[in-house]
């Protein structure tokens, strides 16, 4: 639909160390369910996980280069897990995909339109 906007969908993480594939896998399998429902439903754009954000490089414009450095820029409790792009007739329909991903995964979904 053309007057569709695109959202994004970000996956809030907690540091530490991954839940083990007994805790994790059933998480996966139900987040794998809503992905298949918003793909039928043509919702579904782009998404995937992140891997740690030891493995970020950073690039930051200095006077004159850019400085290249390893990690995150910022140090967290949370960090960016994962993401996925929808799209959405308005904030609420994109909001209502944000919930079944939460209530998949149990972690926080922050729900945010790209700019037109």
């Amino acid at each position: 639909m053309a007057d569709e906007t695109h959202y994004l969908l970000s996956v809030y993480t907690p540091g530490g160390t991954p839940p083990p594939p007994e805790v994790l896998d059933p998480i996966m399998r139900e987040l794998d369910r809503v992905n298949k429902e918003m793909m039928d439903a043509g919702a579904w754009v782009f998404g995937g996980g992140l891997a740690a954000p030891s493995t970020a490089t950073v690039l930051r414009k200095t006077d004159d280069d850019v400085l290249v450095t390893d990690g995150p820029f910022v140090e967290s409790k949370e960090y960016l897990g994962g993401f996925t792009i929808i799209k959405a007739p308005d904030l609420d329909a994109a909001m209502d995909w944000g919930k079944k991903v939460a209530a998949a995964i149990g972690l926080p979904i922050e729900v945010r339109p790209f700019e037109a």
